[in-house]
């Protein structure tokens, strides 16, 4: 006897729920270019690099940006 083939009784649907992007996979890119967009739109801070640690500037900048 040949085996019968089973078919959907209803075609997929292509639901929007899918689809749908978690709330940080936006805010983290607009964090990230207003942060970028910040630095740039300052250049009064544009001088060469000195004794002062990378991280200790960015860290204080951070925290100019919050208290903000």
């Amino acid at each position: 006897m040949p085996a019968r083939t089973h078919s959907r009784p209803h075609p997929a649907t292509s639901g929007g729920a899918g689809t749908r992007l978690p709330w940080w996979a936006l805010a983290l890119p607009v964090l990230a270019f207003v942060a970028l967009l910040a630095l740039i739109l300052n250049p009064s801070d544009a001088h060469a690099a000195g004794g002062e640690p990378a991280i200790a500037r960015l860290l204080e900048r951070v925290q100019q940006l919050v208290a903000r």
